[in-house]
Order: structure tokens, then C-alpha cells, then sequence
């Protein structure tokens, strides 16, 4: 099968949180050329570590990844960033001869990759502390509640506390009098290279529930609460910021600031990123594309070197 010689060949491996795909791709560059390329909007930041379980200095010595500790927490990362910035490395990656894998749970980052990016209007600095100001005096359940009026399609795929996303569908909204809908609407669809897409398949719901309250223990365990209040700490991160509305993240700095108390607060963020687990299998199964491997089981390496292989035949 020929492909367009401008367009880079790289392996995504997906997946819901706590399957385990880390180290599935650790395992495979013992055998393959690779290089990784980080598909987690949390591990961007510096100092969010633990929480985000990011591999180890030793572990990403052995095997280069990419986009990890990219930004301060008081910063925003957005899709399009991460779009430009992983088409980049995937062109550098495979003029190294090695193969690029796209490892992570951040379905946006992936659908950037696969459909595109919509041609919105600039930030508009003005706009943004208006809206703000308002959210300041009603609550970003509030605001969501307007945008439900204004472009239902958008508000139903935005949770009503996600400050970032409702804000700038607002934001769009004003700037141009057009609904953020109608400019994903108009979103090429060629993806960006050739992908070859697998996701690690958690067969047995139950027991990834329980893999993913014994690790968010284990995290704990290893100081997550410490390295939360160096973050609360700072001055200048707040709770409204995209770092500290990480899964986990938020929990703690509720429990910080007086919310909740610390067993609530665990036990909220263990719900949280079992929503964020039923989230990421939604947007996977409606991919009919992706080839799906069992995550929990101890073979996964066989069957995604299998698909691996005849892939890259078949572009030969």
C-alpha cells in the first residue's frame, strides 16, 4: 500500500487511565526503534509528577519521550500547541529512522491529531477577564447554563465546572457571533500522518475500578499530598488553573483549601478518574479503527508487536 512520502508513519497507543501503557511501550522499545511522544495534558507541567504517574529520569533516559515537564503549572497548554508540537517531533523522530509512539489518556490531543484543528478566533485578553469577572459573581455552573442556550451541541460535551472550555466557547462566541460548534463543524478531517491506532482494552471493568483506587493509594503513599501542597503553596497557581484541575489534583487542592476533608478528598479523586476512565472508553469505542488489545493481561506485548508488523509491511 503507498502513502504520501510527507506524511510520517506513527504508532498511537491508547487507553484509559491505569492499563498500564507506559509500560507497555517500554517493553516494546526493547525491540523496536522508537522514540515516545507524551499524550497527557497533565505531564506537561513541571512538578506534577506522582499524580500524574510520569515515568521516572532513569526510565526516560533509557527510552527519549517527548512533552513531558514542558511548562510551569501557572501556564496554559493548549491543543493546538500540542498538535504543531507533536507534528514537529514526529518528522524528527522519523528522519532519526525511529518509529514515533504517541502514548496517553488525553483523547482531545489525539482527535487534534486524527480530525484536525478548528480555524477559531485569538484569544481575546479583554473578553476573557469579563468573563471571568462573571463566573467570579455566579459560578461556572452559571455560565454553563448560558452557553447551554447559546450553543447546546458544544455545552452538552463540556462538563459545567470545566472553567477553560466553557470559557472559550463564550469567549468565541462574542468575538465572532458564531457558536465554537460551528467552527468544529468546518474542521478538516485528513489526519495528520499515518496512523497506525491500538488501545489497551480493559475486558474486566471491575478490576481496572480496583487498579485505579490501588494506585491513586499507592501515589499517596508515596507523598501525592506533599507534592500538591508545594504546588498550593505558590502563590500564583489557583484553583481555576488547567494544571490544578487534574484529576487528583483537584481533590487535594479542595482538601487544602478547607473543602473537604482528606478521606473525602481521596475518595473523590479515585470517582474522578473512574468518570475519566468511562470517558476515555467512550471516545475509543466510537473510533472504529482502533485495534483493540487486552490490557491487563500480562501477553499485551505479542499481539501489539503482530499488529506493529503488518502495519508497517503494509506501507512498505
Amino acid at each position: 500500500m503507498s502513502r504520501p512520502a510527507q506524511r510520517p508513519l506513527a504508532l498511537m497507543l491508547m487507553g484509559p487511565t491505569a492499563t498500564g501503557k507506559t509500560a507497555a511501550v517500554i517493553e516494546l522499545a526493547q525491540h523496536v526503534p522508537l522514540e515516545i511522544i507524551s499524550v497527557d495534558s497533565a505531564m506537561v507541567y513541571r512538578g506534577l509528577d506522582i499524580g500524574t504517574a510520569k515515568p521516572p529520569l532513569a526510565e526516560r533516559a533509557g527510552v527519549t519521550h517527548h512533552l513531558i515537564d514542558i511548562r510551569d503549572p501557572v501556564e496554559i497548554y493548549s491543543a493546538g500547541e500540542f498538535r504543531r508540537d507533536a507534528l514537529g517531533l514526529m518528522d524528527e523522530i522519523g528522519g532519526r529512522g525511529r518509529l514515533p509512539v504517541l502514548v496517553g489518556g488525553t483523547m482531545l490531543y489525539f482527535n487534534v491529531l486524527l480530525h484536525g484543528l478548528a480555524d477559531l478566533p485569538e484569544a481575546n485578553a479583554e473578553i476573557r477577564r469579563s468573563l471571568d469577572d462573571q463566573a467570579e459573581r455566579v459560578g461556572w455552573p452559571a455560565m454553563h447554563r448560558r452557553l447551554v442556550e447559546i450553543d447546546p451541541d458544544a455545552a452538552a460535551k463540556i462538563r459545567e465546572n470545566d472553567a477553560q472550555r466553557i470559557q472559550r466557547a463564550l469567549e468565541v462566541f462574542e468575538i465572532s457571533g458564531r457558536t465554537i460548534s460551528s467552527f468544529h463543524r468546518k474542521t478538516a478531517t485528513e489526519p495528520a500522518a499515518d496512523f497506525l491506532r491500538i488501545a489497551l482494552w480493559p475486558e474486566d471493568r471491575e478490576r481496572l475500578a480496583r487498579k485505579i483506587g490501588e494506585r491513586f493509594d499507592q501515589m499517596m503513599a508515596q507523598g501525592l499530598l506533599a507534592e500538591v501542597e508545594t504546588l498550593y503553596e505558590r502563590d500564583e497557581l489557583h484553583a481555576d488553573l488547567p494544571a490544578m484541575r487534574s484529576v487528583g489534583y483537584r481533590q487535594l487542592w479542595q482538601h487544602l483549601a478547607g473543602e473537604t476533608d482528606l478521606e473525602q478528598a481521596v475518595e473523590d479523586a479515585k470517582v474522578a478518574t473512574r468518570h475519566l476512565a468511562k470517558r476515555q472508553l467512550t471516545w475509543l469505542r466510537a473510533d472504529e479503527d482502533v485495534n483493540r488489545v487486552p490490557a491487563l493481561e500480562e501477553s499485551r506485548l505479542a499481539p501489539i508487536n503482530r499488529l506493529l508488523e503488518r502495519w508497517l509491511e503494509n506501507q512498505r
